[in-house]
């Protein structure tokens, strides 16, 4: 692969149109990599709880082995962005899609032999969560690389478009592919959509390796703790809805329930493109803690939902809270360390989200087994409480610290 250079202030773009084109260019890389993750989403726990005949722990648990290799796999990612470049980081995150979905199509090949079919699903999954965090961590830090620093909320929440908007599209879009050819064109199509985005991506100039002392990846873990801990909490609302929507559909027999994350992502896009700059005018705490806010609100309603218009508009009401919270906080948390660290913080940031997605998963069927779907998003509505009283701390402290010294 070609060595990555540095791109230096004087070749970043310097027009708005030329800014946005580098960042949404280098997004699309993102949004293949969730396609992947998106197309399989609402079809997977349905294979594996009703066409194989495993629990629902079992059902959550296939879609939470991903998130766990991808928070296991974040500090590797975010040094290889550091050290080889970001677009090597994004390339090889590409090839481990594609390798999923090939494990994908062959677990298809093996329903008759439920523990091999869910044996080889499981490392498909893992293969793909070690691809996330790659093109994850790698294509925001290339982005940033292009356009400069100062541009780091809008890349970090195109990147969120990117990941979203591909959800969105990728959930029904696998259900169609799944009911019209079965579970190995599922794999197959993510496999092609992922060598795809591969060679696009090798055709696009590398940058941005900034040198210099890099920090040990346990001390940029203590100082985006904080921060992270608020993205797990808030985290968890998606995490819920990702992995347990369509049963709970199913348990109440109401009928289109990809819909419900079609819409949580559109309502997700869209709050990223109308309010992504609020949170360079209000900072991203305060625009955090009225996400976290709105986010409870959507996940209250979706557990007292009685039809599934309500259970909509809390879907809708959750991705539009959880939409800024990843930024916000993000662009908080990659303040505090130097440049050439940059990929780290937002490996270790990421960790946060990918731990609160990997338990979320197994719990969230525990949840299920002893109270029933509703309570799932009960569960994640307190959780959302509690990440605005963290955040609310955090703000508080961050006004302390900055506040000037008065003489007595």
């Amino acid at each position: 692969m070609p060595e990555e250079v540095r791109l230096d202030r004087a070749s970043q773009p310097r027009s708005e149109a030329a800014v946005t084109f580098q960042i949404v260019s280098t997004a699309f890389f993102t949004f293949i990599c969730y396609l992947a993750i998106g197309i399989p989403l609402a079809v997977l726990p349905g294979y594996v709880h009703t066409d194989l005949g495993y629990s629902s722990v079992l059902a959550g648990l296939a879609i939470s082995m991903q998130y766990l290799a991808t928070l296991l796999s974040r500090p590797l990612a975010g040094r290889m962005a550091d050290s080889v470049g970001p677009k090597t980081a994004v390339l090889r995150g590409l090839v481990g899609c594609s390798i999923s979905g090939v494990f994908l199509l062959v677990a298809a090949f093996f329903t008759h032999i439920p523990a091999l079919s869910l044996a080889i699903l499981l490392i498909g999954r893992l293969v793909l969560g070690c691809g996330e965090s790659m093109v994850g961590t790698g294509a925001i830090t290339w982005g940033i690389g292009q356009v400069g620093a100062q541009h780091t909320a809008r890349m970090i929440s195109w990147n969120g478009i990117a990941t979203y908007g591909a959800l969105a599209i990728g959930a029904p879009l696998g259900v169609v592919i799944e009911h019209a050819w079965g579970l190995a064109a599922v794999g197959a199509t993510v496999a092609v959509l992922s060598v795809g985005g591969f060679f696009l991506a090798r055709m696009k100039a590398p940058t941005a390796v900034v040198r210099g002392e890099h920090m040990p990846f346990g001390n940029v873990l203590r100082r985006v703790f904080p921060h992270g801990m608020g993205l797990a909490l808030g985290s968890i609302g998606f995490g819920s809805i990702a992995t347990f929507i369509t049963l709970f559909y199913a348990s109440h027999q109401w009928p289109n329930a990809a819909f419900s994350l079609t819409l949580f992502g559109t309502f997700f896009v869209g709050a990223r493109l109308l309010f992504a700059r609020t949170i360079s005018q209000f900072g991203g705490f305060r625009v955090s803690i009225v996400c976290f806010s709105v986010e409870a609100l959507g996940l209250l309603l979706l557990w007292q939902a009685s039809s599934p218009p309500m259970a909509l508009v809390g879907a809708a009401l959750t991705g539009f809270g959880f939409a800024l919270i990843f930024p916000a906080l993000g662009v908080e948390a990659v303040n505090l360390v130097p440049a050439n660290n940059r990929g780290s913080a937002l490996g270790a940031y990421s960790v946060f989200l990918d731990l609160a997605l990997g338990v979320t998963g197994p719990l969230a069927g525990l949840i299920v087994s002893e109270f029933g779907y509703p309570e799932v998003f009960l569960f994640a509505a307190i959780a959302s409480l509690a990440a605005v009283a963290l955040t609310v701390n955090m703000y508080r402290r961050s006004q302390a610290a900055t506040s000037p010294v008065t003489a007595g």
